[in-house]
């Protein structure tokens, strides 16, 4: 065969073990991306998305909850989001925000018009966050022009909020945060995937090795220490050479 077309079957296996994961906005796994690719010795393929489980990804890091996640599917919930409302620039709110550092209370919102509630949103059923998302940057549209606010995940705010927006914690003890999770189909389940979980769960690149390596069935030998492996086999390579001279003297 020739040299080129061995080049060519390299680089469509390399293709083909390339894990591709879909992120939803307002999420930053550059880091987990880097570190998976340092760990693995292979890049990886991101894809952006304000709907990461329509895309054709192996892993969707994403936000929940989602009806369309089910019993088909693995989850591997990583963080909860912090409660963000998105207030006009000029307001008393980004005013008293900028001052304080503290979280806007629901409580000083009651009188607000609400222009969206991403929170309510996502539960409806048959509602995908892609839409939901598209519907916030509307509306924060219209909060950009001073009037009322809108409800969502705190780096969801900050990730599609206009000049004129001020994006703020909020305290609301009713309310349930959201999460970002790790989402795949049980069928498409691989070592690349795991090793990519294992990674955004905060394993260090070491360690990762040492399990990649026992997945591939190189686990050393118990109470052996790898130097000592390597004196053992430069022996025992001695020993041969010393038989195969003393075969030829025979001879």
């Amino acid at each position: 065969m020739p040299d080129g077309a061995f080049v060519l079957m390299a680089v469509h296996a390399s293709i083909e073990r390339m894990l591709t994961i879909s992120f939803v906005t307002g999420t930053e796994p550059g880091k987990w991306f880097k570190r998976y690719e340092e760990l693995s010795g292979t890049c990886l393929s991101a894809l952006p998305s304000t709907n990461p489980l329509a895309e054709p990804a192996d892993l969707a890091l994403m936000r929940l909850p989602d009806t369309r996640v089910d019993e088909s599917f693995h989850v591997v919930r990583l963080y909860e989001e912090a409660l963000g409302v998105a207030v006009p620039k000029d307001s008393v709110y980004a005013e008293m925000f900028a001052a304080t550092g503290e979280a806007v209370d629901i409580e000083d919102l009651r009188d607000e018009i609400v222009n969206f509630d991403f929170f309510d949103c996502v539960e409806a059923a048959g509602e995908t966050e892609g839409d939901a998302i598209e519907q916030l940057r509307t509306a924060l549209q219209v909060v950009a022009a001073n009037v009322g606010v809108a409800y969502g995940p705190l780096p969801l705010l900050r990730a599609v909020s206009k000049k004129q927006v001020v994006a703020a914690p909020l305290e609301a003890l009713e309310v349930a945060p959201t999460e970002i999770a790790l989402v795949w189909k049980k069928e498409r389940d691989s070592e690349e995937v795991q090793d990519f979980v294992g990674v955004a769960k905060g394993r260090t690149v070491r360690s990762s090795r040492q399990t990649v390596k026992a997945k591939k069935g190189e686990k050393p030998k118990k109470g052996v220490k790898p130097q000592a492996k390597k004196r053992s086999a430069q022996g025992v390579r001695g020993k041969v050479q010393q038989c195969s001279t003393r075969n030829r003297k025979r001879r």
